[in-house]
């Protein structure tokens, strides 16, 4: 397995975490992109594992391969790694 994902807990190889400007939140775009079928059952999939609501992905729209669309889901967190509470849904 790649070590990339591995927390490097060694803070003498990184800037200084003081110095450093650290953003108040975390940005991950998840791009989903297939058949229109698998698109739908896997935002319907991730929505059933708790992991974000349909309606927070983009509209399906074309990909490059005219066969396949795909969908953009933008999940912001705080720095601590804690989603945002949603405002009023």
């Amino acid at each position: 397995m790649s070590q990339e994902f591995v927390p490097d807990d060694n803070k003498f190889d990184r800037p200084n975490d003081d110095s450093a400007a650290v953003s108040e939140q975390e940005v991950v775009l998840l791009t989903v992109v297939g058949s229109p079928k698998g698109v739908r059952e896997t935002i319907l999939t991730l929505y059933r594992l708790g992991f974000a609501e349909v309606g927070d992905w983009s509209p399906v729209q074309r990909a490059a391969n005219p066969k396949q669309v795909m969908s953009v889901l933008i999940r912001r967190s705080r720095a601590n790694g804690t989603p945002p509470k949603k405002s009023g849904r």
